[in-house]
């Protein structure tokens, strides 16, 4: 197996990991809704998941083991992917920044505080601000 090989098999295995994370949230109340159905279509397309996958992990997301980002300004990119993602697509509408408070929580924020970090994010990623601008307003809130 190739160096690239390698890599290319830990990147899709942590994506199916992270996506699974996912789905455990979507399922914390005992059920999918449409709403979360579809954006979870939406993530996986993004994720490289393909239809196979995603079957397979929505019967046994159990399995995967839920790794959140250990570095901070990695649990601050995938929160920007993922607030990214909910704002642009407006399915969720008004469900939208309950979703990614659980999604949040499952990335390793704080319950004390993510209500305020994802109205933030949400507030950022509707002015239109890139990456880089958005980990630096996050971790600079509250100056």
């Amino acid at each position: 197996m190739s160096i690239l090989d390698m890599f290319d098999s830990s990147f899709k295995k942590r994506n199916q990991d992270h996506f699974a994370a996912i789905v455990r949230v979507a399922m914390s109340d005992g059920i999918i809704t449409d709403d979360e159905r579809t954006f979870l279509h939406r993530l996986a397309a993004r994720l490289d998941i393909t239809e196979e996958e995603y079957k397979t992990i929505l019967k046994d997301y159990k399995t995967h083991p839920i790794n959140p980002p250990t570095s901070y300004d990695v649990r601050l990119e995938r929160l920007y992917d993922l607030a990214r993602m909910v704002y642009a697509d407006h399915v969720l509408g008004e469900k939208q920044q309950g979703m990614l408070e659980r999604l949040g929580v499952g990335l390793g924020f704080s319950t004390g505080n993510i209500a305020y970090v994802v109205d933030k994010a949400l507030k950022l990623v509707n002015a239109g601000v890139d990456k880089e601008n958005f980990i630096e307003e996050i971790k600079n809130m509250n100056r």
